[in-house]
Formats: C-alpha cells, structure tokens, sequence
C-alpha cells in the first residue's frame, strides 16, 4: 500500500491494518463506522474461523491413521477454545495496545473498556470489537497449525499448556513487532499484509523444533504411517482455499480496491503452486498424488499471504509456482535427508513457504500497487529484501528459542509424551475413549 495523508505523512511501508492508522490520525478524529466495511470484516472473520474448524481439522485428520483421527480433530477444536479464551484475557492487549517496540500493555486487560462504539486506531472504520475478533482468528489458526508436528503423540494436556503459553509468550509479541505502530519491525519497514511471518514462519518453526523436542513416532521410517483418509485431507485443503479470502482479503480492513487485489492474487497463487507440486512430483515420483497437489495449493497460499497487498497478478503466478516447487524440494528431500518427524508438513509446507513468500515480498512488491515510492527489487529497491530477512530471522530465533523453552518446562513438569503403550492403542481411546469404528 502507499497512502498520503492529509498532514502530509507518507509512508510506503504500511500493510494491511496499518495504513488506517495514518488516516485516523490524519483525521486527528475517531472515523465513523462504515456498515459496507463492517460486513466485509464480519464476513472475512468467520472464513478465517472456518480455516481453523472444519479446516484444519479435517486437513491433518486426513492426514494421520484411523486410530489417531478424532484426538487430531480434537487438538483444532480445543485450541480454538484455548486460544480464545487467552486473548480475550490478555492476548489482544499484549498485541494491540499502545507499549514499547517489543509488547503492547495491558489496556484491554480481560477486553476492559471495549464497548459496543469502542473504536481502535488500527481499525479504521469497523468497530474495535469486530477487529479484535478478526485478529483472534489469526492467533487461533497459527496455534492450530503448531500441531501437526506433534501428531500421534503428544499429551493432551501438554498441548492445552503449550498452546496457552506459546499464545501469550511468542504469536502475542510477534503480532505486535510486525503490525503495531510502536514494534520494532513495523518500524524497520518488514511487510507482511496479512501473516507470513507472525503466522507462518511463526507456527513453522515452533512445528519444527517441537518435533525434534518430542522425538520421531515409534516406526517412523520403517512402518506404514501413510494417511488414513486422503478425501478428508483434500476437504480440509479446499475449506482453507476459501477461508484464505478472508484471510488475506480481509487484511485490507476495509473493502476496498486493496481486497479486491488481494482476493486476486490469492487465488492466482494458490493455482500456479498447486500445479507446481504437482508436476515437480510427477516428474520425481512419477505419478502426481492427491495429496500432493492439496499441499501444493496450500503451500502456494501461505507463500502469497505476506505479499497479498503488494504484487500485480503476474507476480502472484510467479510466486506461486516458485512456492509449490521450493515446498515440495522441503517436504520430499530435505525432511528425509534431515530426520527430523514433522508429522504432517508444517515446517515444510508453512515454514519454508512462510520463507519464500517474505522474501520475495522484497523482490516484487511493485509501485503499480504501492505508489511510486514504494519498491521492491525489481523495481529498485534491493534493501526491502534485506528488511525482509531481518523479519524472517527475527521470527524464526524468538518462535524457536521461546518455543524450546516453552517445550522444555513442560517436559521437566507435566511431561510432553504419551507412553508408549498409549501411542500404540492410539490416542482417540488411550486420551479421549472414542474411535471413528
């Protein structure tokens, strides 16, 4: 976005929510509510939601065998539970409040002085309590995706205390570095529309490091671990295709011609990574599997999600197929010659598309969506790929190294794992007594 405000404050590096901020105070007055922008939000809150339940959800539960599917779901459902609950206690405050450069305050403590006309400087037209609900959707799905790389393993209640701390320790001050006015990486210039960095890279590498903390499944490599359900995997992909309109769309805040671009490049990219995939693999394996294809789409959506607000369709294309084929090399060569057991891809799929898609954010950010003094390398301007990797790093040390932390306490106090002969039963009867039989 490139936006000129009326006391001629212009800045080229402003994303999504933040580009209200200047023409709040621009205005130097609260702006009235706009029903048209309300709606739009309302709407793209509740797609983001669905990412999550039924989304998520059914996209790992495909994914793992028949006796683990119900304790997968169970893990969406309840963190979407958890983490809402945090944020509404203190998540949301400690993001987007008014602090220093490194966490907000604690001015919506338990959402305290929220009411039905409560605006926020980040919200610009549409009511405070509708921007924080878009925002807690955002924290939800990031935690959410955390959890394929504990599948078929970990407790259950060492999730609901891991997903409970990481919400507070690690997405809450993350959010905040990247999009309020006062963090330190807003200040830097980083450009992340609408997460690949506070959700992707995020959720990715905490996936990762709690898969070497947690150890391999028992038969990792040497037994049948394939998916139990590639139908509910491919329902679970296409239910996070659609969610992804709200997602990145709905970044804009408003509905506008900036959501209409972004809802474009969107779709554009998750095409051409979806093909990407699916070709790499057909040429590499020799025939182009189900569930390569669902992952190559989703790669390519996480891949355009920072970029959304920033590249022309034709960028769009070239991401998304640079995605599909660099997430593929991750998943079918690197998780192997590494040995880690990321169960269902995150680091893979997330992580290293969360990667690609910051980076070459600063290649192709283009003036004919962001003004004319707003460019990337392509257009001039090779620093914003240095500023890029300065938000790629700083995310993947503070997620890894609280993540571990996070990791270890729990390990030391409650324990992380399930006993072994609970693994073996499975966990939807050795954790919850139900199965799908």
């Amino acid at each position: 976005f490139f936006f000129q405000a009326e006391d001629g404050i212009r800045d080229s590096s402003v994303t999504g929510v933040q580009r209200v901020l200047f023409r709040s105070l621009a205005q130097d007055a609260a702006p009235e509510f706009d029903t048209g922008d309300t709606a739009w939000m309302l709407t793209s809150t509740a797609l983001v939601l669905l990412m999550t339940v039924p989304g998520v959800a059914l996209f790992y539960a495909g994914m793992v065998r028949k006796k683990n599917v119900l304790a997968t779901m169970m893990q969406s459902f309840a963190i979407t539970a958890v983490v809402t609950v945090v944020w509404t206690v203190v998540g949301y405050s400690l993001a987007f409040t008014k602090g220093g450069s490194y966490l907000g305050g604690f001015g919506r403590f338990l959402l305290g002085g929220m009411g039905l006309d409560s605006a926020h400087e980040l919200a610009g037209t549409i009511p405070e309590s509708v921007f924080m609900m878009f925002q807690m959707t955002f924290a939800i799905i990031t935690a959410a995706l955390i959890s394929g790389g504990m599948a078929d393993r970990m407790k259950f209640s060492a999730l609901l205390w891991f997903t409970a701390l990481w919400s507070i320790l690690v997405y809450a001050p993350i959010a905040h570095w990247v999009w309020a006015p006062s963090g330190w990486l807003f200040d830097k210039g980083v450009l992340d529309f609408a997460g690949g960095t506070v959700v992707h890279i995020n959720s990715g590498i905490a996936a990762l490091v709690a898969a070497i903390v947690l150890g391999p499944r028992i038969g990792y490599r040497r037994e049948n671990l394939a998916p139990h359900n590639v139908a509910f995997t491919v329902i679970g992909a296409s239910l996070l295709w659609m969610g992804w309109f709200g997602f990145n769309a709905g970044s804009s805040v408003n509905a506008d011609t900036n959501a209409g671009m972004a809802m474009a490049v969107t779709q554009i990219a998750a095409a051409a990574a979806a093909l990407a995939w699916m070709f790499a693999e057909w040429f590499a394996a020799k025939k182009p599997s189900v569930l390569g294809i669902a992952s190559g789409a989703v790669a390519g959506l996480v891949a355009i999600t920072p970029a959304s607000g920033f590249v022309t369709p034709s960028a769009a294309l070239l991401i998304g197929f640079i995605a599909g084929v660099v997430c593929y090399w991750a998943v079918a060569w690197l998780k192997p010659r590494m040995g880690y057991d990321d169960s269902l891809d995150v680091f893979g799929v997330h992580g290293i598309g969360g990667i690609t898609g910051a980076v070459l954010t600063g290649v192709f950010a283009n003036p004919a969506i962001g003004g004319e003094d707003y460019v990337g390398l392509l257009a001039g301007n090779p620093g914003q790929v240095v500023t890029q990797l300065l938000g790629v790093g700083a995310t993947l040390v503070w997620s890894g190294v609280v993540t571990l932390l996070i990791l270890y306490g729990l390990k030391a106090t409650i324990g992380l794992r399930v006993e072994e002969t609970q693994e073996r039963e499975g966990l939807d009867i050795a954790l919850h007594g139900e199965s799908v039989a």
